[in-house]
């Protein structure tokens, strides 16, 4: 399985929409190279970022083999330390689905700083190839409320300090939703006789730390 061809389209609009929020949120927005606030705590990611992540892994295998080892190395310590307790299936890295598994996904490994992040530089190696929840992370994007509804806008706890909620709702990031389900969609499932992460990628969520395996 390849990564969708219109994936470059996603990021493009994706990053140029971070760009113009970031504009209009001027010193409001205090994300920097090096605040890591972000990159602690596990968090899911969709078939389609366990792609992408997969093609950077790829590239740094052939480009940078030192930098690949090293994040291989990171990841496999983070699944030894905490596979074990993975609420989900271990050898193939997907989430679980009940109700069970996402109640103690809530506080699965929360305080833990994610495989990809060098604790050298605060900077992200996979930074080209990283997940959609990173590249939205930071201004206000529109949680599961109606359009108008500015109580409905996350943003990072570290950004728009002091700031009013019209402020905030002037600063909003659109996420393309419908173009990431898009392509998420023509993303067969898995074959049944996959056992392992390092396998054929299974349709489903998964986790960083597994997706720099494969």
């Amino acid at each position: 399985m390849s990564l969708p061809s219109a994936d470059a389209e996603l990021v493009q609009i994706v990053d140029a929409a971070f760009a113009d929020a970031a504009r209009r949120a001027g010193v409001f927005l205090v994300c920097r190279p090096g605040c890591t606030q972000c990159c602690h705590g596990v968090f899911a990611i969709n078939e389609l970022d366990a792609q992408r992540l997969s093609v950077g892994m790829k590239t740094l295998r052939s480009e940078n083999p030192t930098l690949a080892a090293d994040l291989e190395r990171r990841a496999k310590a983070w699944i030894g330390e905490h596979g074990t307790n993975f609420p989900g299936d271990p050898q193939t890295g997907r989430l679980g689905d009940t109700e069970a598994d996402r109640a103690h996904f809530e506080d699965y490994a929360n305080e833990e700083p994610c495989p990809a992040l060098n604790s050298a530089t605060g900077l992200c190696d996979v930074y080209q190839w990283r997940p959609m929840t990173c590249r939205v992370f930071g201004p206000p994007v529109r949680m599961d409320a109606d359009a108008g509804d500015s109580t409905a806008l996350g943003h990072c706890e570290l950004c728009f300090v002091g700031a009013t909620a019209a402020q905030i709702a002037a600063c909003e990031m659109p996420v393309p939703h419908e173009l990431e389900q898009k392509l998420l969609n023509l993303i067969p499932a898995a074959h049944e006789e996959a056992t392992t992460h390092a396998e054929t990628p299974m349709q489903g969520d998964t986790i960083v730390a597994f997706a720099l395996l494969r």
